[in-house]
């Protein structure tokens, strides 16, 4: 996690989030005053943000809005007052109504950013100042802390080059925090393919397979949100195992970068939330799962049963079968 430490100061009315990032100071300022490369990490995992307008000039002002996993959004808007670049800026940041205007209900602030050299590359300074004690309380209780430490966890991934970042590692399992789990996984292979692999029912019969030995029996694909979806998979021959199955509803479709679905191992009640995300660079897609639990004990025992070793064996046959070809 690049954050190392967040502090709040409730006599000077400031939330101060420091973070130590493996990189100079100029390729950190270039991922701040890049909306494409901010969005990756503007909003924390399940809630990408997208920037609509961008104008990084004193004065200037760029707006975004965060997409949630059950179709919510969260627009904010940035006014900049000062920019000293490579360096930091500063602006006033506020959440936003759909047609963009600053809420008044809700809590806006001066903040700062800083970028300071150091001998592992940056150390960043993010301060906030609120208008009142009022403001900063409300801001904590929605969750700031949290979602701040969440959102930058995700830039390493920005910071280097995708294969620097991930190639060679295999499936990773990242825990965010008691019910949420972050799994990537690297593939040698266009997004586009990736995306289809994950959707085409002949494509999903080739690889998403786990273990050797075992067949997708069933497969019917959610191709419009709400629809229901459900695959199930059986042992062939002298294979051990029983037959078993996962189905849900898709919540959002944005083809082809993110699906959001609801599942349910077909006969039990417990449910998770599972956001796919293909992100691609030089050829390389980075696939990224989040999954959220309905509570610690349920992410504990499902990671326990080996899901990230079949999740690896599957991906591993993906570009075997699929993207090399």
């Amino acid at each position: 996690m690049p954050v190392t430490d967040v502090i709040t100061d409730t006599e000077n009315l400031t939330m101060t989030v420091i973070a130590d990032l493996a990189a100079p100071v100029e390729r950190v300022w270039d991922v701040y005053s890049d909306p494409r490369q901010l969005e990756r990490f503007w909003g924390p995992p399940g809630w990408p943000a997208t920037f609509t307008s961008w104008d990084q000039t004193v004065g200037g002002r760029a707006d975004y809005t965060m997409h949630g996993p059950r179709g919510e959004k969260a627009a904010g808007t940035w006014e900049f007052l000062e920019i000293d670049r490579p360096h930091g800026f500063a602006v006033i940041d506020a959440f936003a109504d759909d047609d963009g205007h600053p809420n008044p209900d809700l809590p806006s602030m001066r903040m700062t950013f800083t970028f300071e050299q150091t001998a592992e590359g940056t150390r960043m300074v993010n301060t906030s100042h609120f208008a009142s004690a009022e403001a900063l309380e409300q801001l904590i209780a929605m969750g700031a802390i949290e979602g701040t430490t969440m959102a930058m966890s995700q830039m390493d991934a920005v910071l280097q080059d995708l294969r620097d970042y991930a190639q060679g590692k295999g499936t990773q399992v990242a825990l965010l925090d008691d019910v949420h789990v972050r799994i990537t996984r690297l593939v040698e292979g266009p997004r586009e393919l990736v995306w289809r692999a994950h959707n085409e029912p002949d494509l999903m019969k080739q690889w998403l397979l786990g273990p050797d030995g075992w067949e997708m029996t069933e497969v019917t694909v959610a191709t419009e949100v709400g629809q229901s979806y459900r695959t199930s998979w059986a042992p062939v021959g002298d294979t051990e195992g029983e037959p078993f199955g996962f189905e849900g509803e898709a919540l959002l479709i944005d083809a082809p970068r993110r699906s959001v679905q609801t599942e349910r191992m077909i006969g039990m009640p417990v449910e998770t939330l599972n956001d796919l995300n293909l992100y691609e660079e030089d050829g390389a897609t980075l696939i990224t799962l989040y999954i959220e639990y309905p509570d610690k004990e349920t992410r504990d025992m499902i990671l326990a049963t080996g899901m990230a070793e079949g999740m690896e064996t599957s991906y591993a046959r993906l570009e075997r079968e699929l993207l090399a070809v």
